[in-house]
């Protein structure tokens, strides 16, 4: 045992001196793509694409409201049949509502992945470019991290970047190496 605490030793002022050589940043990943040209604009699509749907479903409650009031005001006066009938009627229409808020969800969904995809996939580039130019090792999101000094806020320059396009291109998708053949 004594002979190790040498060893361990070693091992530690090897990582302790790596690690105070890696330079760490932050970037507010989600206040920086609303900050951009790009971010607002799809934001405000979202934001009316959202509402059409909302109006869409709000009205489809408040006739199924309408509805059910109907029902019970009426309910002294028409036979148990007829009650029946019109209250499975509305619990079906109350079924299509939900249904239509699951689909409009989904959509939503995927309207969101295919406008933020390429968004975040450039602000990923300008992230790389910012961290390239402030001899940055390692960028963190700033919501991941409970505390970080301003100096180490990328954020502006990376907005800055973004806006201005010098994000540089594209890394090309690495495709698998063709598997050799076996004989």
């Amino acid at each position: 045992m004594t002979r190790s605490w040498p060893l361990a030793l070693a091992c530690f002022l090897l990582v302790s001196t790596a690690m105070a050589q890696t330079k760490i940043a932050v970037v507010d990943v989600q206040g920086a793509i609303l900050q951009t040209e790009d971010g607002l604009r799809a934001a405000a699509g979202l934001k009316r694409y959202t509402e059409s749907r909302q109006a869409d479903l709000d009205k489809r409650q408040e006739d199924l409201m309408k509805e059910q009031d109907d029902l019970r005001k009426q309910a002294r006066v028409l036979s148990r049949r007829s009650i029946q009938r019109r209250s499975e009627h509305w619990q079906r229409r109350m079924v299509e509502v939900q249904s239509k808020f699951i689909e409009y969800n989904k959509q939503l969904q995927k309207k969101q992945a295919d406008m933020m995809g390429p968004l975040m996939r450039k602000l990923f580039r300008a992230i790389r470019r910012a961290a390239g130019r402030r001899g940055v090792d390692v960028v963190i999101d700033k919501a991941a991290v409970p505390y970080a000094s301003s100096d180490l806020d990328l954020t502006d320059m990376v907005v800055q970047l973004y806006n201005s396009g010098d994000v540089g291109e594209d890394e090309p998708e690495k495709k698998p190496a063709p598997a050799e053949e076996k004989k």
